[in-house]
């Protein structure tokens, strides 16, 4: 994994750049930088535009009591997108678009679904794992009546 990610974050700079340097001698430097700019500007407001959908979409689907999972797929896909739209490129401008527009970003979702089921199907097991970063000290030994030892909450009306 570390072996990719340093490819990424060197090698795709690098392509950043020799792409802008070509820009910049095909149209000229203003257009090039004005290119930039405006994708940016776009961007955001497109970021924001898909991002208070997404975000709409997950609340009313909690609310109809459903996991909302490709509505936090499309939240998800929308942060990345957003976030390569802040880093200066046209690559990673393109692929930033890919991800906030709707047709695109479904496409996409589902060939990483594909990947990760093909995974999942693989090793046969999913696991997740959530850490604080620090150990809390918890007794887990049940107590004398039976259930878990640990804070009990009473409710109205149960005495």
């Amino acid at each position: 994994m570390f072996p990719r990610l340093l490819l990424l974050f060197t090698l795709v700079p690098i392509a950043e750049l020799a792409l802008l340097i070509q820009t910049g001698r095909w149209i000229g430097l203003w257009p090039t930088l004005a290119l930039v700019v405006s994708t940016g500007i776009i961007g955001a407001g497109l970021a924001s535009r898909e991002g208070l959908r997404a975000w709409h979409s997950v609340q009313r689907e909690l609310w109809e009591g459903r996991m909302p999972g490709r509505s936090l797929l499309d939240g998800l896909s929308v942060f990345v997108g957003g976030a390569l739209l802040l880093t200066p490129g046209l690559m990673t401008d393109a692929f930033g678009f890919a991800l906030l527009l709707r047709p695109t970003r479904r496409w996409l979702q589902n060939r990483v679904i594909k990947r990760i089921g093909g995974v999942v199907m693989e090793r046969g097991r999913v696991e997740f794992s959530a850490s604080t970063g620090r150990r809390e000290a918890t007794d887990r030994s049940p107590s004398q009546s039976g259930r878990p030892a640990g804070r009990e909450i009473d409710q109205p009306g149960s005495d």
